[in-house]
């Protein structure tokens, strides 16, 4: 059975013919808005009860997950017992909803307002004015409020808003504005310092054959932007006011047949490359902010690239894809697939671009290579993040070079030992960035110095950074920011805190944050190993807790869990299967990971695998280049399997 979820109101549940579904008592409805407020993106069982009680009791988690049972036998009558949920999925300790977004009305009235951006106007006044029909009151209306209800009502209420003014743009656009003055006074009145509402508002009344009033709304609207928010002027106010009074032709549109027919040709023939790069520019934008707006712009990125490859132009798929110019600073990729598929596409571009791409270009094309492949020992990535800093420095471009530095950093991860090569990207990067007013790679500068700091030790050298990443942060308003450096001061928690209980705690709150922040490559499998560090330091065994997600680091600590679990045959076996540990930010955590169950099970080889890897790495801290988890000194694990081997 097919279901329809409504939350654009109060909640409900109906099935494709409209007859209701019940879904039951208030906490498995407000349970059921929160899953659909996640988009889709799984939430730990912690955040749920946390966003379900202001005081959770002893019986919290257990209630969810009775929750979870009852809404997915609502949802899916016909369902047996014992197979998986499609409506409701289990990820690692949490739960995702697996509805279809066009079933969801809230979810199909994001991606109505997203497709419509710069279409044509006849499209958008269409497809928005059916879109708005959807709303039937204050979104999750019969729920109360709560910090995570309160945050999404906001964000959903401005995305109404943001619709409301699109379609009044394209209604005005196609001349017919007079209609829309009703719901256009009530927009301005009710958020006065909405500037275009007023815009919009006057350019209605002015087609409504009311000049005179559009002139004093204009003029009403200036004096409340100066008696309210101190703005002396603005100019999209003075521009429409200069427009009435001298009758500007294109204030009331009237194309004859031919003329439209012109002009949605000409739209049809160059708006596929304004769409789409816009999209990847939109993304970029959205990428900043983190959490579900992260997900959406790396999905939104990934299907510009995509369609613009299918349109067969390489210059369009090229500058489409060079259009995203985000900082990346961790070496697991959220999306591995999608990542090595723009890799792909983005090699197919620059082969069919061949040597005469303008330079620029082409190094911004192999920077895309040098950051999105990542996390193995390919040799031709790092070349492709060579050639794009040369081409850079070559051109004396800092907005290319930044870009190639960044890929650059990432690159340096293929082989261990190279703390001093990031230090001096570091170094560069904040410097170029402060003198060409780049913040966003100058915060990545400041986040790879604490990345470096943590590594040697000098977690006092890393604090001075942490602030200057804040400060910059905060301005330009780029919250994951925040939740790294967060799990920075953790990992100094857990380097000089003797209360372990303390210390899980606060690795608990940060994977709380780390959830939401739309970071599945740094998210995944982070909490239990950073466990695993607290117990391995303690001389405890691993972590059992069977709601704990390992993520892609199961397969090192299998080897412990199964010790933990007093099956020594079991150990020995996952320990002789062990794979090599990628080349990213881990690679050290998992070597020293690898250490301890080698002295654990008295396993020669693996103990000299370990000390092979990790001598590179002598001087420096295991798990320290994470800035999030911590180890032993890599010395010290050196010295034990030293002393174990030796003895053999």
């Amino acid at each position: 059975m097919e279901i329809l979820v409504k939350v654009l109101g109060p909640i409900e549940v109906t099935d494709t013919e409209g007859r209701p579904v019940a879904v039951g008592s208030q906490r498995r409805r407000e349970l059921l808005g929160r899953l659909v407020a996640a988009g889709g993106r799984a939430l730990p069982l912690q955040v749920l009860v946390d966003d379900l009680w202001e005081d959770p009791p002893p019986t919290a988690a257990g209630a969810v997950r009775t929750f979870v049972a009852e809404l997915r036998r609502a949802l899916e009558p016909d369902r047996l017992p014992r197979t998986r949920s499609h409506a409701i999925d289990t990820v690692g300790t949490g739960y995702a909803l697996r509805i279809p977004r066009a079933h969801v009305d809230a979810h199909r009235f994001e991606d109505a307002l997203r497709a419509m951006r710069d279409q044509p106007s006849g499209q958008v006044a269409g497809v928005l004015s059916e879109a708005l029909s959807w709303w039937q009151g204050e979104p999750y209306a019969d729920l109360d409020a709560s910090p995570w209800l309160m945050a999404e009502r906001a964000r959903m209420t401005e995305l109404h808003r943001q619709a409301v003014e699109l379609r009044a743009r394209a209604v005005l656009d196609l001349g017919r504005g007079a209609s829309l003055v009703p719901e256009l006074e009530v927009l301005a009145t009710a958020h006065p310092w909405r500037e275009h509402a007023w815009v919009l508002l006057s350019h209605a009344l002015y087609q409504g054959g009311r000049q005179v009033d559009a002139l004093a709304s204009l003029r009403d609207a200036r004096a409340r932007l100066l008696d309210q928010f101190g703005l002396e002027s603005v100019d999209s106010l003075d521009h429409l006011e200069r427009d009435i009074l001298r009758r500007a032709p294109h204030l009331t549109p009237a194309p004859r047949d031919e003329d439209r027919l012109r002009l949605l040709t000409r739209t049809e023939a160059t708006g596929t490359y304004t769409r789409l790069r816009s999209m990847s520019t939109v993304a970029k934008a959205a990428a900043v902010t983190g959490g579900t707006n992260l997900v959406l712009a790396q999905e939104q990125r990934a299907a510009a690239a995509a369609e613009a490859e299918r349109t067969g132009d390489p210059g369009l798929t090229a500058r489409v894809i060079a259009a995203y110019d985000v900082p990346t600073i961790w070496t697991r990729a959220d999306d591995p697939g999608q990542s090595e598929a723009l890799v792909a596409t983005t090699r197919r571009t620059l082969h069919r671009l061949g040597p005469g791409a303008p330079p620029a270009l082409r190094a911004r094309l192999l920077a895309t290579i040098g950051l999105e492949h990542r996390g193995t020992r390919d040799r031709w990535a790092a070349e492709a993040a060579t050639e794009a800093e040369h081409i850079a420095r070559d051109l004396h471009d800092p907005n290319v070079l930044v870009l190639a530095l960044n890929a650059k950093f990432v690159q340096t991860f293929q082989h261990p030992g190279r703390t001093s090569e990031r230090d001096m990207i570091a170094g560069e990067l904040i410097d170029l960035s402060t003198r060409h007013d780049l913040p966003m790679f100058e915060i990545l500068g400041h986040l790879i110095k604490i990345q470096v700091y943590a590594a040697r030790g000098g977690t006092e050298a890393a604090q001075r950074h942490v602030v200057a990443a804040e400060h910059l942060a905060t301005i330009h308003e780029a919250p994951l920011v925040h939740i790294l450096t967060a799990a920075f001061r953790t990992m100094r928690l857990a380097e000089r805190s003797t209360d372990s209980a303390e210390v899980a705690h606060a690795y608990r709150t940060v994977a709380t944050d780390l959830a939401g922040a739309g970071m599945p490559g740094v998210e995944a499998g982070i909490f239990p190993l950073a466990l695993l560090s607290l117990r391995m330091r303690h001389q405890r065994p691993a972590p059992t807790d069977p709601d704990l997600d390992w993520g892609p680091y199961r397969p090192w600590a299998q080897p412990l869990l199964h010790l933990a679990g007093g099956n020594l045959e079991a150990a020995r076996h996952a320990a002789a299967t062990l794979p090599t540990p990628p080349a990213d930010h881990l690679y050290d955590s998992l070597w020293a990971v690898n250490a301890h169950t080698a002295i654990l099970l008295q396993n020669e080889s693996l103990a000299t695998q370990a000390r092979d890897a990790l001598s590179a790495l002598r001087g420096e801290i295991a798990g320290g280049t994470t800035a999030v988890i911590t180890f032993d000194p890599v010395n010290d694990i050196l010295a034990t399997l030293d002393q174990y081997l030796n003895r053999r």
